[in-house]
């Protein structure tokens, strides 16, 4: 865009106002949350999960918004009319998050390592919400890990939401995937959508408190059908799901041919 290198960043003073907004806001909303999870515990885990969807569908726009992001999207209706499926996304940005737990369809859960149960308030939340649970210990472990989400995605009739670069892109290039992604739709058998997240890191960087508002373009690509994925040739899957992405990423996010990850 012709104004991309004139944004100006927020005030501290703005950010400290806009981040005590949403503070005010997040804390009760999580523990009324974790109550609801706690009081859902007994039924279906899928209510616990549409409950942890609807959280996200009510905080997920509160920061976005108090981030100044406007959300510009290219094909959004395939969300809804892929799913069941596994949604991926590039990972570069503080507002990633908040975006997807909005963007993310009802019956959609995330997927977290175990460890994260260790983390204070929100390990315990994620725990009580549903969402999966995967030991990546060894490859024993995760295997038989994979194959119990996909019990549980079957039996419920869930979309995995995922990031699978596994943590932020400092510089907002695309970074190797993971394979856990390819093995979670070899067991599941469910079609992978890539979604494409434009620039967030210009938005919110991560590790900072500066924010500079402004267009974010998220692309939400066809579907890639898994059908004839097998574990043997999981490397090359993961590297057709990350050409993907590259492919439609500008110039500023797209890796180096010379660096393009091996099968």
């Amino acid at each position: 865009m012709a104004d991309e290198g004139h944004r100006r960043s927020l005030h501290p003073i703005s950010v400290l106002i806009r981040v005590l907004i949403a503070f005010v806001v997040i804390v009760p909303a999580s523990i009324v949350y974790i109550a609801l999870c706690i009081v859902l515990l007994p039924f279906s885990r899928a209510l616990r999960i549409i409950a942890g969807n609807q959280y996200g569908k009510i905080l997920g726009p509160l920061v976005y918004r108090l981030a100044g992001a406007n959300l510009v999207f290219t094909n959004r209706e395939r969300v809804e009319g892929s799913k069941p499926a596994i949604f991926v996304c590039n990972h570069a940005s503080t507002i990633d998050m908040w975006v997807g737990m909005w963007l993310c369809p009802y019956r959609g859960c995330g997927t977290a390592k175990k460890e994260i149960v260790k983390i204070p308030f929100f390990g315990q939340a994620y725990l009580l919400s549903g969402h999966l649970l995967l030991d990546r210990g060894n490859r024993e472990k995760a295997i038989r890990s994979m194959a119990k989400a996909a019990e549980t995605i079957h039996k419920h009739g869930l979309s995995v939401w995922m990031w699978p670069e596994g943590t932020r892109s400092r510089d907002g290039r695309l970074k190797p995937l993971k394979k856990g992604v390819v093995h979670l739709a070899i067991a599941t058998g469910l079609p992978i959508v890539p979604i494409v997240f434009h620039r967030a890191h210009h938005i919110w960087p991560g590790r900072t408190w500066r924010i500079t508002p402004g267009a974010l373009k998220i692309d939400v690509l066809e579907p890639i059908d898994t059908s004839g994925w097998a574990a043997e040739t999981a490397g090359e899957h993961a590297v057709e799901i990350w050409a993907a992405f590259n492919a439609q990423l500008g110039d500023d996010q797209k890796t180096p041919a010379e660096d393009a990850p091996a099968a």
